[in-house]
């Protein structure tokens, strides 16, 4: 059975869908595995050292002439698509939120497309979670980010010339990028505070040592364990309390997304004023129209001394780290569908699989592209 990893094609995407390692073990498995020349190139991953664990090196897509199953990092191109042989299986990060046409496109050929995001939030599903372990870098880049553009230091700095007061970083957004983004402003000096409309999450934010703020409002906790939108008397409690706390702070990490929905406003253009000049915002949801309205997606602008910044595909600023995690969570994916010598053997009925494909055997099958 052969794999093939064509190189990404998205703009400003430097993760690969397997590392060495993955191929390694994809190899020692029996299965054949074909990657695009320069495919790793953004990762750092040469096509020597791919050659040297045992894949071949194709030029342009030709890998996945024949190919069994096709691992990509973000949707594949239309050229992938139609490249791809009648039965094969597409696994990647595929946007199911957007371009639902293109999407049921791919219905066809017999071809079973999975899509990682919609992984389920279940116990033995935990690797295979491609956006934790993007969201876990993300969020630590985003504090690196932050500290590039903020003109003072992180920690409390005692001199002979008078004493440096620590940087004040508010995270807004208790997930797994909200959670590393805590970790890595503690870890640099900052003093930190966070806010979820998740009031499981208080625990959590005390237990990395920062403060929790938090309105007395219903909690918006779903059973998935993701956030949902409050009431309008609820986003108005909040609203308030953010809006006294955010006049303090120096940093403002913003990270709450709601999977297919635009990203709620957290920082208003009123609470970007109050701010002092100098201080920084980092928009995670720059992606899905920003946290704050004046952020502009994959831009850093700068509104009364204020930098906001809308970088996109932070994660991916960490390419080498972001597409060795990736891989392993395909590989772990994988071995759900591929037998110990080498078969495919794909069980619909198993929830993983449920929960992420897209389409089966020509057939779209998930509830987002039929409705």
């Amino acid at each position: 059975m052969k794999i093939a990893v064509p190189a990404e094609t998205a703009s400003g995407e430097s993760r690969v869908a397997a590392s060495p390692d993955s191929v390694k073990a994809y190899v020692k498995r029996g299965l054949t595995v074909s990657v695009q020349a320069g495919a790793g190139a953004g990762a750092h991953f040469t096509d020597e050292a791919y050659r040297a664990v045992g894949a071949t090196i194709a030029s342009g897509p030709d890998c996945v002439k024949n190919a069994d199953i096709i691992l990509t990092v973000r949707r594949p191109s239309a050229d992938v698509a139609k490249a791809a042989k009648a039965g094969a299986v597409l696994i990647a990060q595929m946007n199911p939120y957007d371009g639902k046409d293109e999407l049921k496109a791919l219905a066809r050929n017999d071809l079973s497309v999975f899509s990682m995001e919609l992984m389920p939030r279940i116990s033995r599903a935990q690797s295979m979670d491609v956006l934790s372990s993007q969201a876990n870098l993300a969020g630590y880049k985003s504090v690196i980010t932050a500290a590039e553009h903020f003109s003072r230091a992180f920690p409390q700095m005692m001199t002979a010339a008078g004493t440096v007061s620590p940087a004040r970083v508010f995270v807004m957004g208790v997930g797994v990028a909200g959670l590393q983004a805590i970790a890595t402003a503690r870890r640099l000096g900052a003093i930190v505070s966070a806010t979820d409309v998740r009031k499981a999450t208080e625990e959590q934010v005390k237990s990395l040592g920062a403060k929790f703020v938090f309105a007395d409002v219903a909690d918006a906790a779903t059973a998935g364990g993701y956030a949902k939108e409050l009431s309008d008397e609820d986003k108005a409690k909040q609203a308030a309390l953010i809006a006294e706390h955010i006049k303090t702070q120096d940093i403002i990490i913003t990270t709450a997304l709601i999977p297919g929905r635009p990203a709620p406003v957290l920082v208003t253009e009123a609470m970007v004023t109050s701010l002092k000049p100098g201080s920084v915002i980092v928009d995670l949801a720059a992606e899905r129209g920003g946290n704050c309205p004046l952020t502009k997606a994959g831009e850093t602008i700068i509104h009364n001394g204020v930098t906001i910044i809308g970088a996109l595909n932070l994660a991916g600023a960490l390419a080498g780290n972001a597409s060795s995690l990736y891989a392993r969570n395909l590989q772990n994916f994988l071995d759900l569908i591929v037998t110990k010598d080498g078969a495919l053997a794909i069980d619909w009925d198993d929830e993983i699989i449920k929960g992420t494909a897209l389409v089966k055997q020509g057939s779209a099958v998930h509830p987002l592209l039929n409705a």
